[in-house]
């Protein structure tokens, strides 16, 4: 018999310390790998502790597990019968080849084809290799030629004249470089031996009073926030190329453009405030300072004002076509931060639609919308319970598949609202009342028990039957909550490489930049440019800062660099 595990009771600052220590006393290899192991520890006692985690959620985190795609939830042949599924009227479904829909997991991306799988389509001409104009960031070098010129004559036939060709000869050479660089500029002194008076040379023009230009604070306020990279392992990276970037100083640099940035942010929560659909839900975060700030024990943990729970809520707002992000890091909920950014709304707008999951903390409070619950969450539901019940589960997902294929289909021939609801109501209302009824028989005919997992999953479905099926009725309604979802996982990601913020500015700032990037990649838009933009013209921005949105700023005055439409 193997003998309990204890855990290990220890705070965030005595981990950190313990690291430290460890630190110089080991190789720098070995070092990493204690500092993951303990990182990964940290977050598995996390998700223990979490009352919502089931042994089978975290064995995938530990282990892995196949995707949500039918073929892999449910195999053909574990299903009773000849592979099909009765209907409540005893009509016959046919399941076999089915492919799935794609995995609308957590974060998952349910935009892919419904099929799930380019297994059996041939690979595009020279898919794996990019071409020239896939480098729209490098620097283009026009190279003329070196004895011939346009208009000249031929040397060939020496009678027609030569023209220059639409498409030149391309050569792509790429180079490393530091993600900061920097250049050192010796200015010459010169002293006179006779009265000792010393002239120093003028320093070029455009090099400017601060060490630290515009594009090195983006390019950390990239890395840093979009890309989750912990501000001392760039300084590492940077010290080992001989140009030192210290954790501090970088922290410095960013916290001191947030001002320039502010006016932007705050117009770009003004227009999600205006979006007809908007995406909401959260995810936990440490903020040690206000961790520090619980109250005591048993002090009423769920009034307002008392929570001790911290989260970083995201909001994806469609308005106009475009999407726009937003992160809020505190004790609020979802729900709660939802209200203060629709608080902002014009009056004379209707209520927006707002998908979320089902939970009643991501529900605004004393604010009318229009409620769609995430499909993606009722299928998972089924999606669990694969493995003991696969027969009811593969009827529930078929139905579903087939949902999400007239949705992709929708997209794919670009549809307007309108005409993406009718093709739903004309394809799918039937068969979602099918379903409907079929989940009801389940129960009244006692076929699954209520309180078992199978019932509680159809349970779920038929209590929020009518926010799950609002695509059905409004136009414009999404079937899941996935966007916002893959959103959150730029906060998720720096929760594992940093794990915490270590101040409640720290997280203002964090969520700052966080919901510029992913709004300008949400709108295929340069992060990097973009940022820089707004800290050179920060008079403009402040001044006007509508027309310093993402989407609009190189006609206001930026002049960026954007990648081509096509990417």
């Amino acid at each position: 018999m193997v003998a309990p595990i204890t855990p290990v009771e220890m705070s965030m600052d005595e981990l950190e310390g313990l690291l430290q220590r460890a630190k110089g006393r080991m190789s720098e290899s070995d070092y990493q790998k204690l500092e993951q192991l303990a990182q990964s520890y940290a977050y598995v006692v996390e998700l223990v502790g979490e009352k919502d985690t089931t042994i089978r959620q975290l064995r995938k985190l530990l282990f892995g597990d196949r995707t949500e795609k039918l073929r892999n939830v449910v195999k053909e042949g574990e299903a009773q019968g000849s592979g099909s599924v009765e209907q409540p009227g005893g009509q016959a479904t046919a399941t076999e080849n089915s492919s799935a829909v794609s995995s609308p997991s957590k974060g998952g991306d349910a935009q892919s084809p419904p099929d799930g799988s380019n297994g059996d389509k041939a690979p595009p001409p020279g898919h794996g290799r990019h071409p020239a104009s896939a480098y729209w960031g490098a620097v283009t070098v026009p190279v003329p030629h070196a004895t011939h010129k346009p208009s000249g004559l031929c040397p060939c036939c020496k009678k027609g004249k030569l023209y220059e060709q639409a498409r030149p000869g391309v050569i792509v050479r790429l180079h490393g470089q530091a993600p900061v660089g920097g250049k050192v500029f010796e200015l010459e002194k010169l002293r006179c031996n006779l009265c000792g008076e010393i002239f120093t040379a003028k320093a070029p023009e455009g090099i400017g009073q601060e060490k630290f230009d515009a594009s090195s604070v983006s390019i950390v306020g990239v890395l840093r926030y979009g890309n989750g990279m912990p501000f001392h392992r760039l300084d590492k990276l940077q010290g080992s190329m001989g140009i030192p970037l210290p954790a501090s100083t970088q922290w410095d640099m960013v916290n001191g453009a947030a001002p320039d940035l502010c006016p932007a942010y705050e117009r770009l929560i003004w227009e999600a405030a205006q979006g007809q659909v908007l995406h909401n839900d959260d995810t936990p975060m440490k903020v040690l300072e206000l961790m520090g700030r619980r109250p005591g024990e048993g002090s009423g943990a769920d009034q307002k004002g008392q929570r001790t729970g911290i989260f970083t809520s995201g909001i994806v707002s469609i308005f106009e076509g475009r999407r726009i992000a937003l992160f809020f890091t505190g004790h609020q909920h979802a729900g709660e931060n939802l209200a203060q950014v629709l608080a902002r709304r014009a009056a004379e707008l209707g209520p927006p639609i707002q998908m979320c999951d089902a939970l009643s903390r991501n529900m605004p409070k004393e604010l009318a919308v229009v409620l769609a619950n995430c499909l993606a969450h009722g299928r998972r539901q089924f999606v669990n319970l694969a493995e003991v019940f696969p027969e009811p589960v593969r009827h529930v997902l078929e139905v579903l598949k087939e949902v999400y294929r007239i949705d992709g289909q929708a997209r794919q021939q670009g549809l307007s609202p309108e005409e993406r609801l009718a093709l739903h109501q004309r394809e799918n209302g039937q068969r979602m009342t099918k379903l409907q009824q079929w989940l009801t028989s389940q129960i009244q005919e006692r076929r699954a028990e209520p309180n078992s997992s199978l019932g509680k999953a159809i349970g779920y479905m038929l209590k929020h039957w009518h926010p799950l099926t609002l695509f059905l009725r409004v136009a414009g309604a999404p079937l899941d909550n996935n966007l916002v979802e893959r959103a959150l996982k730029l906060s998720i990601r720096h929760r594992r490489a940093s794990l915490f913020y270590r101040s409640e500015r720290g997280a203002e700032v964090g969520d700052m930049y966080m919901s510029l990037i992913h709004t300008c990649q949400l709108n295929g838009v340069d992060a990097f440019d973009y940022l820089t933009q707004l800290q050179l013209h920060k008079a403009e921005v402040a001044a006007d800062p509508a027309s310093w949105m993402p989407w609009n700023y190189p006609t206001g005055g930026g002049g960026g660099r954007s990648p081509p439409a096509s990417s």
